[in-house]
């Protein structure tokens, strides 16, 4: 079946801040790492909203990496973009910098890959609209999910056909 071109949506995106105070902080004064976690899977599910406008729920992050830390004070500014939607699923990409509030100096801290499942009125999977990208950037993020969900697919296939001792 051919879709129609006026089917696809834009890409949806999600951006959130807010200054670093010390409850969010370990003993070192640095954002705590399930604090960021918190903020990506708020920001993330966001963007998988705007995409299908409908419920959604979190099935996996499938990669969170901390660059470097966020001290209290400074502001945490979460960005959260669609890159791919699948037949139920959808992979979000998140970044995560900080900013120095006295310097404007912003720093790269964290990424992490974040798969969402539209979700119908009775709460099962049902399918996410088709997602097309635009631009070149937003068609290497939509080939690079593809290769991070054929990755997800083979790590889940070894590991249900281990023999467990």
């Amino acid at each position: 079946m051919k879709e129609d071109a006026s089917a696809f949506v834009a890409a949806p995106t999600a951006e959130m801040m807010e200054m670093v105070l010390p409850n969010d902080a370990n003993i070192l004064g640095n954002i705590l790492g399930g604090k960021v976690m918190h903020l990506v899977d708020v920001c993330a599910a966001t963007a998988a909203t705007r995409h299908c406008r409908r419920p959604v729920v979190t099935a996996s992050i499938d990669y969170l990496e901390f660059r470097h830390p966020i001290k209290i004070g400074e502001l945490i500014i979460v960005k959260a973009a669609l890159n791919r939607a699948f037949r139920t699923s959808m992979e979000i990409g998140a970044k995560v910098w900080s900013e120095n509030l006295l310097t404007g100096e912003r720093q790269h801290t964290s990424s992490a890959y974040l798969t969402f499942v539209a979700l119908d009125d009775n709460g099962k999977p049902t399918m996410a609209p088709p997602y097309q990208p635009a631009t070149p950037e937003e068609t290497r993020r939509w080939h690079d999910a593809n290769v991070r969900r054929e990755h997800r697919l083979v790590i889940k296939t070894r590991l249900s056909q281990r023999k467990v001792e």
